[in-house]
């Protein structure tokens, strides 16, 4: 009866009784015992300031917060194996009907991951994130942060994430009287509506600056403005703010 159910299964006769063995259970019983472990860690890092996170943000997380690195193969593993799912996101219907009725346009990497040309004014990253503040009040906040310099060189919050989000950044930065403009600067976002539309296209022109942009579905491509954001919402105290007036002065 094993040798048939076996011959069935798929699976040698020694790989079947290895598997019932007395060794190869007590090496299960440890296997468990050590991803209970890493789940705890894991967990601790997914829901870190409350907010649940993915496989790459753990990571993060993980790295940054309680010094722990582990590679994205085990984090996933963990996750899968204790069920361990992070939210997924809901369309956006305004990026949706942008995508509808504009010409957007994606434009290369020209950046590719060299953050730090030690010249200040030459790398410009930018990115929206949300804040969460008052009694389940959100924002946005829009900013451009120097690569060079880790200088936060302009930013603009709304309750709104409407093209103004980041034009007006880009406004705000031209008023900057401390920005110097290097030669052959650039500004990198990811491939975001905001980004790709003509109007901040058209500005970025304007102002003398090429665009380069993440490949998509990559964060990396611009990491330091994603851990800025990270240990912005770690460091921050913006839970007491009541308005968006009071949101912006902190």
């Amino acid at each position: 009866m094993v040798s048939y159910l076996c011959k069935v299964a798929g699976v040698s006769r020694s790989g079947y009784y290895n598997y019932f063995s007395e060794k190869s259970q007590k090496q299960r019983e440890l296997k468990d015992e050590r991803d209970e472990v890493l789940k705890e860690i894991i967990l601790k890092a997914f829901n870190f300031k409350r907010r649940k996170k993915g496989a790459r943000q753990i990571k993060m997380t993980l790295a940054g917060q309680f010094g722990v690195v582990y590679n994205l193969k085990r984090i996933r593993r963990i996750m899968k194996k204790y069920a361990i799912r992070c939210p997924i996101r809901k369309a956006n219907p305004y990026r949706q009907m942008m995508k509808a009725t504009q010409e957007h346009r994606v434009v290369p990497n020209l950046l590719n991951r060299q953050f730090k040309q030690d010249v200040p004014g030459k790398v410009l990253l930018t990115d929206i994130t949300y804040l969460f503040y008052g009694k389940g009040q959100k924002a946005y906040l829009s900013t451009i942060k120097d690569g060079s310099t880790n200088e936060i060189l302009a930013y603009h919050v709304s309750d709104r994430i409407t093209m103004d989000l980041a034009t007006d950044t880009l406004l705000k930065l031209k008023k900057n009287r401390n920005f110097k403009k290097a030669e052959d600067a650039l500004i990198h976002s990811d491939q975001g509506t905001h980004y790709t539309h003509p109007d901040f296209q058209k500005l970025v022109k304007k102002l003398g600056l090429r665009q380069s942009m993440s490949r998509r579905g990559n964060c990396w491509d611009n990491a330091p403005q994603e851990s800025f954001f990270g240990h912005f919402k770690d460091e921050s105290y913006i839970k007491p703010c009541t308005t968006l007036e009071e949101l912006d002065v902190k």
